[in-house]
């Protein structure tokens, strides 16, 4: 892949001319190795008289470069190609950089005028012209580039590519050079003003200058908000954003001012908004922007096109947060050796006494193995020792033991009930592995007829355990098939209303096709989860996981043996705890080791 990297460069110390840095101190750039996000890459046009195999080469290394508009990529094309190819429309992601195959035109008449190459390489992710990630099990990548001779402005014939994919193919590597996870934010469908709850939508924006664009990263960020949901979001969100809303033409830059106001010009589309609509969406551009350090964004004024439309500090954004339902720090609860569930207080970050919860669940006659608490940490459920029974029931105040919720008729404890979840919106959800008739179940408010939630997609495969974001419209499912337990993120979707509504789990997605088996799994803030498990022939990890699956290197967490279950909260300061075979529970606070908690206990839980 590199034999051409020297064509047409003057500075030799280069190892990768396809793509020139200019700006930053002078150092090798290797396009097959992880790079400075911080030295902005140019490409290098091809030399007169350059062989197809260096046009192909320079090709591929020009597309990792920072080119604006891609113009000295266009120049590997032949004058048709580069007019009509689209490097926007999305990203092939391999494990590599490309490999490519050929010539495989051998024909003596045709291989002076025509030629053929076939990138190929290790598919593990593709983004789609949504700018949405999606990781994919390792799948075999083949393309062909094709080659002929053109004449160029000074009349000699020069090799050019005619036949070309559209969109860009980087190694992961690269990918991670030039691209950035960040999250935009709607709101959740189906839920009054007054009960709103944002929802991530994580995307991949370019770092620094987007070449097609020529928008920063801020820019680019606010831009995909106004275009709306990705498809996948789409049906369970709705952004406040009047359909046809978009920046003010020619606005490239978005920054804040010295008072940390980031003034954002819209279209007229945006005009006619109500002042309480208005405050919601200015709501969502300062909950997208709030993970870009560099804005640091204090209030966002949207303007339209006859002036300011109105402002939104950024405390006052916290009145549409999902994980705004209690006033007091979550609190971690876990069952202890006799059955009993028990409360660390939350102000304690899992270092205080811990306490028997009010009512029978601290106190009864039942032994329970798994429990789950309402985000008010007003009730919880909890499932019998036997995993056979769910009960519901306060934790703070005191009430007689109640029948069970659900009972599985499962003959084996372990085909029996999952650990339950609760959403965001006050539902109850648990799994049912029973083989004779596995279900999931969902208990509105957590009380009344259990009912049973669709999940097309499952293939076969049965639901283990299941963890319900805090927004109420993804849920993250273990599920059993073949030998294998993988994780899967579905969309919860909901029509009608009150008794009559309908629930169903629908488009499962792998979140984390590298590994095997997933062991435990929880959700870490609005859009990602930690999850333990293993890659094939691998050990045991944890690790932090995208809700659109993708990873990055820092995501490893420090080592812990033998864990069986994880939770963290939805502030992600809180520490990180875990269940294990070997230490009890023991937590991970930020920038710390871990430490033993208790060594006797299980199933420790944040609400939710």
């Amino acid at each position: 892949m590199r034999v051409s990297a020297l064509l047409g460069c003057g500075i030799v110390v280069l190892s990768a001319c396809g793509a020139m840095p200019v700006t930053g101190d002078v150092k090798a750039v290797d396009a097959s190795q992880p790079g400075d996000s911080q030295v902005q890459v140019y490409a290098v046009p091809p030399r007169e008289g350059a062989a197809p195999i260096e046009v192909v080469d320079g090709f591929l290394e020009s597309m990792t470069s920072d080119d604006p508009d891609f113009r000295t990529t266009r120049k590997y094309l032949t004058e048709e190609a580069a007019r009509t190819w689209k490097p926007s429309h999305g990203t092939t992601v391999l494990a590599k950089a490309p490999n490519r195959n050929g010539p495989s035109l051998h024909d003596k008449e045709r291989k002076s005028a025509e030629t053929a190459y076939t990138l190929t390489g290790e598919q593990v992710a593709s983004v789609d012209e949504q700018s949405s990630y999606r990781p994919l099990a390792p799948t075999d990548y083949s393309q062909m580039l094709h080659l002929v001779r053109e004449k160029g402005a000074d009349g000699k014939q020069e090799w050019r590519i005619d036949i070309v994919p559209d969109g860009l193919v980087l190694g992961q590597s690269d990918f991670k050079r030039l691209y950035r996870s960040v999250n935009k934010y709607y709101f959740a469908a189906g839920r009054a003003d007054s009960d709103s709850a944002l929802v991530a939508d994580p995307v991949y924006v370019r770092n620094r200058t987007d070449p097609v664009t020529r928008m920063d990263t801020a820019t680019q960020t606010v831009r995909t908000l106004l275009e709306g949901p990705s498809n996948w979001l789409r049906p369970v969100v709705d952004s406040r954003f009047p359909t046809g809303t978009a920046l003010k033409r020619g606005v490239t830059s978005l920054a804040p001012d010295d008072q940390n106001v980031l003034k954002v010009p819209l279209n007229k589309k945006a005009d006619k908004v109500s002042q309480g609509a208005c405050r919601m969406m200015a709501a969502q551009v300062l909950f997208t922007l709030r993970d870009l350090t560099s804005a640091r964004v204090g209030q966002v004024e949207l303007q339209g096109a006859r002036g300011p439309l109105c402002s939104l500090g950024a405390d006052e954004a916290d009145e549409f947060a999902s994980d705004n339902d209690s006033g007091a720090s979550d609190s971690q609860y876990f069952v202890d050796d006799k059955g009993h569930v028990q409360r660390i207080p939350g102000d304690t970050k899992g270092s205080g006494d811990p306490e028997p919860v009010v009512g029978p669940f601290g106190a009864g006659q039942v032994a329970m193995s798994a429990v789950g608490v309402a985000r008010d940490e007003q009730q919880a459920a909890a499932v019998s020792a036997n995993q056979q029974d769910l009960y519901v029931s306060s934790i703070v105040a005191e009430s007689e033991p109640a029948d069970p919720v659900v009972s599985s008729r499962a003959k084996k404890a372990q085909d029996r009930l999952s650990a339950p979840s609760w959403d965001g919106r006050g539902d109850l959800w648990v799994a049912d592995r029973d083989p004779a008739g596995p279900r999931l179940l969902r208990l509105t408010d957590g009380e009344g007829t259990p009912q049973e939630v669709e999940v097309p997609g499952l293939d076969g495969g049965r639901i283990e355990a299941l963890r319900m974001s805090a927004d109420g419209v993804r849920i993250a499912l273990r599920v059993f098939k073949d030998g294998h337990t993988t994780l899967k993120i579905g969309r919860v979707e909901r029509t009608g209303s009150g008794e009559a509504e309908q629930v169903s789990v629908q488009d499962l997605r792998q979140a984390a096709p590298q590994l095997a088996d997933v062991t435990a799994v929880s959700w870490s803030g609005r859009s990602r989860l930690v999850v333990v498990g293993r890659e094939e022939g691998g050990v045991q990890q944890v690790r932090y996981v995208q809700a659109d699956g993708s990873t990055s290197a820092s995501g490893v967490l420090p080592g812990v043996n033998q864990v069986t279950a994880i939770a963290a909260a939805d502030d992600e300061q809180l520490p990180l705890m875990a269940d294990t075979e070997v230490d009890g529970i023991v937590k991970l606070s930020p920038g710390d080791n871990w430490q033993t908690v208790l060594k006797d206990g299980s199933s420790l839980v944040y609400p939710g």
